[in-house]
Order: C-alpha cells, then sequence, then structure tokens
C-alpha cells in the first residue's frame, strides 16, 4: 500500500513540475524577429518579413548583440504586411498573441511625442508599445466588431535603462473579456485586463515610428511618420502564441544581470544555445 501511495505522490510531483515548467511560446507561431545584428532589419524566423530602414539609425552594441539606435526625429524601421501580424483568411481574428522587444529610451521623460517602439494595425484595430512621461505602454484595442474600447496599461521606467517589455493577448475571443490583455515587464507580469481577439488590420506596421495611424492612452495618434523612439531597440518578436512566465524568464535574465557592462556575452550566449534547442 506504502509502494502505491509513493508511486501516486511522485506522479502528483511530476505534474505539478511540468505545470511549472510549461512554456506556451510556439515557435510554430513565430510571425517575426528583428534583431538588428547584421546592421539591418531583417527578419530572422524565416518568414520573410524584413525591414526597411528609414533614416539613419545607428548600429550599435545592443543588449544581446547589435542594436539599433534611433533619433527620435525621422529614424525608424517599416515592416510589410504580413498574414500572419495583420491580415488574415479564416478565422479571421487571432485568440493569441505576443509582441516583445528589448529598449533603451534616451529619455523617458519627454512630452514631445509618444516614443513608439512598436506598432500595427490603425485607430479601429491594433496594438502599440511606447514611452511617454516616464512609462512605458502596452495598448490593444478592436473597435469593431465586438466594441473592444481598448486597454493601457503602464509602468514607470528610467532613461538609460534597458528593459525588456511585452503585450500579451491570451485565449481570447471575440468578446471583452477579463484578463485577456496582459503587459510583462523585465519576465514579470505587471497587468492583466480587460481585452478580446484581435480582427485582421488595416495600415502598416512600425518599429521605432508610427508607420501610419495607431491609438495612445490619450487618444493621439492619428498620421503617418509620426511619434519616433530617441534611444535603442532591440531584437522585437512578434508569435501567435501567448507567451507565460518561464518563456519570458529566458528574455528577462540579460535586463537582470549585474553586469550590463560586459554586454551579457556569456549569458546572452547561454540563451541563444537554449533557444536553437527548442
Amino acid at each position: 500500500m506504502a509502494k502505491y501511495r509513493f508511486i501516486f505522490l511522485f506522479s502528483v510531483l511530476l505534474m505539478f513540475v511540468a505545470a511549472l515548467t510549461y512554456a506556451a511560446k510556439d515557435e510554430a507561431t513565430i510571425e517575426g524577429v528583428w534583431n538588428f545584428d547584421n546592421g539591418d532589419a531583417a527578419d530572422t524566423s524565416g518568414k520573410g518579413l524584413d525591414g526597411n530602414i528609414v533614416g539613419d539609425p545607428e548600429v550599435v552594441d545592443g543588449i544581446v548583440g547589435k542594436a539599433l539606435l534611433f533619433d527620435g526625429e525621422d529614424d525608424g524601421v517599416k515592416l510589410p504586411d504580413s498574414a500572419g501580424i495583420n491580415t488574415i483568411a479564416q478565422p479571421n481574428f487571432y485568440t493569441d498573441r505576443t509582441v516583445a522587444a528589448y529598449f533603451n529610451c534616451t529619455d523617458v521623460d519627454t512630452t514631445e511625442q509618444k516614443q513608439t517602439i512598436f506598432e500595427e494595425g490603425g485607430r479601429t484595430r491594433g496594438l502599440v508599445i511606447n514611452v511617454f512621461e516616464g512609462q512605458v505602454y502596452v495598448a490593444g484595442w478592436n473597435r469593431a466588431e465586438y466594441q473592444w474600447a481598448g486597454a493601457w496599461p503602464s509602468a514607470p521606467v528610467e532613461s538609460g535603462v534597458w528593459y525588456h517589455v511585452a503585450l500579451v493577448i491570451r485565449d481570447a475571443t471575440n468578446a471583452v473579456e477579463p484578463g485577456k490583455f496582459e503587459m510583462w515587464l523585465n519576465g514579470e507580469m505587471i497587468a492583466s485586463e480587460e481585452g478580446g481577439a484581435l480582427y485582421g488590420h488595416g495600415d502598416d506596421i512600425g518599429i521605432a515610428h508610427v508607420n501610419a495611424n495607431a491609438v495612445f492612452h490619450d487618444e493621439d495618434g492619428t498620421g503617418s511618420d509620426i511619434h519616433f523612439f530617441g534611444g535603442m531597440i532591440d531584437e522585437v518578436i512578434v508569435y501567435n502564441s501567448a507567451f507565460d512566465e518561464s518563456d519570458f524568464a529566458a528574455y528577462a535574465v540579460a535586463v537582470t544581470s549585474v553586469e550590463p557592462q560586459d554586454k551579457f556575452t556569456t549569458t546572452w550566449a547561454s540563451i541563444k544555445a537554449q533557444r536553437t534547442r527548442q
């Protein structure tokens, strides 16, 4: 009897450990990765969504290899339309999405513009990550179909500091429901708010600027080639799966390192090796 009890308890323990270590990241859902390691905006995901650099951002040492340093005036990256990011067939909405990036903003307190890290979509449906008045925001909205007015959670950030930020749509439907839209910062979930699925959307996709229309917390985002980012951006990723804590932990290692001056060479080598094995 004791033997069977031990086997049962051991099985329960294994299931518990498996639950803790389960990663929701699905490599089959990768839609784009722009790591800037070659000094360009090539998409290394295999989806071929190479970006077009505008302006003259400087190639610099980033937190995980190379990064682009944007001047906050006219530097940016324009991304092409994608069947997996903004234009889809049936079903015609995205139920899961993760958008994440490393960033280091030169001046987080500027009030001149919303410093856009990433944006897709437009005034009706879309997503955006930006910095404004000492806060980093993530946002999502879908103002047609089922009328999700939007969510704009934020967290305080400092100038000249590296962060890893992400937005997540998790197991959403075409209805506004609690806990479907999340903000993550340095591997920790900052907010979980009402949200829903993201329907296929027009307008364009941009890194370090608003390529064409967005919606910010104060509604200001109509126009093209506006709200430029000043500072460094490194490894922007888009997946159509909802990352969890264990997934974000691998990305947060770099920004939580106590030795930023070594460019995290050793840490990043181990992270890249881990990702290659996945």
